[in-house]
């Protein structure tokens, strides 16, 4: 066998290296933006692309759902209350052209404008629709984060505000409102009901009034109910129609 001389082992061994430089693979949720001398030239992936060395370049886009946690924010709430609010994002790129060639790190670009959409959509709320009214605050948020990153090749799928941390101060004077709140409907209550026993006692002496026997026997129950009782003093209001009688029939005896 003929030895290859060294210069051509090291052609041959440049060669090999500029080959295998130029083949790339892409997994299954990656593609890869080519660029030709600088300009944008196609989108190519999943599987095996080749690349052409010093004249195109590839960037490597990951197409799987990202969850992005919102760090906690200062919130004012409308009703000039102070909250800390912290949120997660789920987003994932749906345009590898556009998140690469539109903007510049398209990951703290979405996490900056997530943070600020945070803060700008609960400051137009009070207090009480933020910890009332999470689902819909949420999807809010969504829907003005996933217009805006639309030109970036972003599709933010859902939002949801984790925790709304507030002052000890403020907790206490929410505790005190549902207190007064839950007095509030008792009383409410009991006036209702008391207004609804006064119609029914109404009706009962309408029912009574007709018959003076029923109102005899009315008080002949409640002596029986009284009688069950371990009181030694039982006081009871006589009719005026039975002392009425008891008088006639005492001055009968007299006269005779």
């Amino acid at each position: 066998m003929i030895p290859m001389p060294f210069g051509w082992s090291f052609v041959l061994l440049i060669v090999i290296m500029v080959l295998a430089s130029a083949i790339k693979i892409l997994r299954e949720y990656e593609r890869g933006v080519i660029f030709l001398l600088g300009r944008f030239w196609k989108v190519k992936g999943p599987g095996l692309i080749i690349v052409i060395p010093f004249v195109q370049q590839v960037v490597r886009v990951d197409l799987r759902t990202v969850v992005m946690d919102v760090p906690t924010q200062d919130v004012i709430s409308r009703d000039n209350v102070s909250v800390k609010v912290n949120a997660v994002l789920y987003f994932r790129v749906v345009d590898a052209q556009k998140a690469i060639i539109n903007v510049e790190h398209f990951l703290d670009a979405t996490s900056q404008l997530a943070q600020t959409t945070l803060r700008s959509v609960l400051g137009k709320h009070e207090l009480d629709d933020m910890l009332a009214e999470r689902e819909q605050l949420n999807a809010d948020i969504q829907k003005i984060l996933d217009a805006q990153t639309d030109n970036w090749g972003i599709k933010v799928s859902n939002v949801e505000i984790k925790h709304v941390d507030i002052d000890e101060s403020m907790v206490r004077a929410i505790a005190r409102q549902a207190e007064a709140e839950r007095e509030r409907r008792a009383k409410v209550i009991h006036a209702e009901g008391e207004m609804q026993a006064s119609e029914k006692l109404l009706q009962a002496s309408q029912v009574l009034s007709q018959s003076p026997q029923a109102m005899q026997l009315r008080y002949l129950q409640t002596l029986t109910a009284i009688a069950g009782d371990k009181t030694t003093t039982i006081v009871f209001p006589l009719p005026m129609d039975l002392i009425q009688a008891m008088l006639k029939s005492m001055d009968v005896e007299k006269k005779e």
